[in-house]
């Protein structure tokens, strides 16, 4: 068999010349008699092909399995996750929501098509794979790349399934990901935003913790678009990821993706970045302060994930913080609920703002599953300054509630008597009241319904059409507007150093 001409489905075979890079293809390789379809969902390890997915390369690799062991990645290959231990992230609590692994049966494989042998049958996914690899290698060119995550890793993945689009999954990016999960089962999708078995499947709502802990998707970003935003951010940057491991209850994020929402990796950050680039080189220098920062172009770069939990995957959030070190008008900028430790490895130098998203305790225990605890996120402030982010904090989301502005008082009170006076220097916050979303309602009541008892007030709370075209639910415009200033006061009594750059 001819790697080179199966390589070539790259670039011809899913792309503008598709017919041709079929025939390409079966010229090349006249000796294969059947030829399974583009779709179908590769062979689990009691197959034929005796591996899985991108590891199917038929015989055992010693070394490489002696490297993952070490990294934390049990035998096969396989994330061993410690959800529900003491120091570990959190899974849901109380009555309608479990605690550590979900007993219920993990979603279904996507039906796999037959085999055909027809004249337009083509080369499967995994077959690419294999055949680009050196005979007894890795499909990645080269090893993966250093994992110093793997262990925090293991706290929230145990990959089971990856959804794969084909140029995803053979970049070197994707690449590396499968060799981090070679026990994973691969299946070929055509698109990582439409995949109904995992979308549309309404009875996967009540498997939402465990699918973001046993499924992962890559893709390919196809829209770069740079939006204005002037709150958060100056600018939204196309994101290198869609989706979070982390489920907190009133994420926005769901809304538009059905019954789950695993973490999406887009594998051409290149792209991301060589966009970014040249959208900061056509500003050129800022021409006045504003709330976003008084210097720099503030760029968010995490709309749609966590870059803290994307580090544990893959380097784009490693590659996004180096590139921003390069642009001297540009700053990076992401919210997140995870202390991810390896980021402190990094160097940025004062151009990446982490925003740590912050709430009354009583609130996160119900709402925040699957993140670091409030308490270790403020504790980390410090260490992440130390390392050359400059720190900002969300108080997010505000939810009004019997108590609310006791337990807030408290949070502030922690952060005044906990932070070190080089974090209040440098400190400011956001204040976002929450928003809601019939459908996501809906959706949680299939797996987290305590904590709708707490987010879905009708009585409350009236309709919103959010910035980017959604049609939500907010607290009632003078509900809102009297905590927002109730909140004001509390900061200003309690943390008067804590500039609110915003507040909606």
């Amino acid at each position: 068999m001819h790697h080179e001409g199966l390589l070539a489905l790259r670039i011809r075979g899913w792309g503008e010349g598709r017919r041709q890079g079929e025939r390409d293809v079966r010229r090349r390789s006249a000796a294969r008699s059947r030829l399974p379809c583009p779709g179908r969902a590769i062979p689990g390890p009691s197959a034929d092909r005796g591996v899985t997915g991108a590891r199917a390369r038929g015989g055992p690799q010693p070394s490489r399995t002696l490297r993952t062991r070490q990294r934390g990645v049990g035998p096969g290959g396989t994330v061993h996750g410690s959800q529900g231990a003491e120091d570990g992230p959190r899974e849901p609590t109380g009555t309608g929501a479990r605690s550590g692994p979900d007993p219920s049966p993990a979603p279904a494989p996507a039906p796999a098509p037959d085999a055909a042998s027809g004249p337009d049958a083509l080369f499967s996914l995994a077959e690419v794979l294999d055949a680009s690899a050196p005979d007894g290698g890795s499909p990645a060119s080269d090893d993966p790349a250093p994992w110093p995550s793997a262990t925090e890793a293991a706290r929230l993945f145990e990959i089971r399934e990856i959804y794969a689009e084909p140029e995803a999954a053979l970049s070197a990016r994707g690449r590396q990901v499968l060799a981090r999960f070679p026990g994973a089962r691969l299946i070929e999708v055509p698109s990582h935003w439409n995949i109904p078995h995992l979308h549309g499947n309404e009875g996967n709502a009540r498997r939402w913790v465990r699918i973001k802990r046993e499924v992962l998707v890559l893709g390919v970003r196809k829209t770069m678009t740079v939006r204005p935003n002037g709150r958060s951010a100056d600018w939204i940057a196309p994101g290198p990821s869609n989706g979070c491991a982390l489920a907190c209850a009133y994420c926005y994020v769901p809304r538009r993706k059905g019954y789950a929402n695993p973490i999406t990796l887009f594998t051409n950050t290149e792209a991301l970045i060589a966009r970014l680039a040249r959208h900061s080189t056509e500003l050129g220098p800022k021409p006045e302060p504003n709330q976003c920062d008084p210097h720099s172009w503030v760029y968010d770069i995490g709309e749609n994930g966590d870059c803290s939990v994307d580090a544990l995957l893959c380097d784009s959030t490693a590659e996004l913080i180096r590139a921003f070190c390069q642009w001297p008008y540009a700053k990076a900028s992401f919210a997140t609920k995870y202390v991810n430790s390896a980021l402190l490895d990094l160097d940025p130098r004062g151009r990446t703002r982490i925003r740590f998203s912050i709430m009354p305790e009583a609130d996160s225990r119900l709402l925040d599953v699957r993140t670091s605890p409030v308490a270790e996120r403020i504790a980390a402030a410090g260490d992440f300054l130390d390392a050359g982010y400059e720190v900002h904090f969300n108080l997010s989301p505000v939810v009004l509630r019997p108590g609310w502005q006791h337990d807030w008082t408290e949070l502030l009170r922690h952060l005044d008597d906990v932070l070190p006076a080089r974090v209040k220097q440098q400190a400011a916050a956001e204040v976002i009241m929450l928003t809601h979303n019939k459908d996501l309602h809906e959706t949680n009541l299939g797996w987290h319904p305590r904590a709708e008892e707490l987010l879905w007030q009708p009585a409350g709370q009236e309709p919103k059409l959010s910035q980017n075209g959604a049609r939500n639910v907010r607290y009632r415009a003078d509900a809102k507007r009297q905590a927002l200033d109730r909140l004001r006061e509390l900061t200003t009594r309690h943390a008067p150093w804590l500039r609110i750059r915003y507040a909606f």
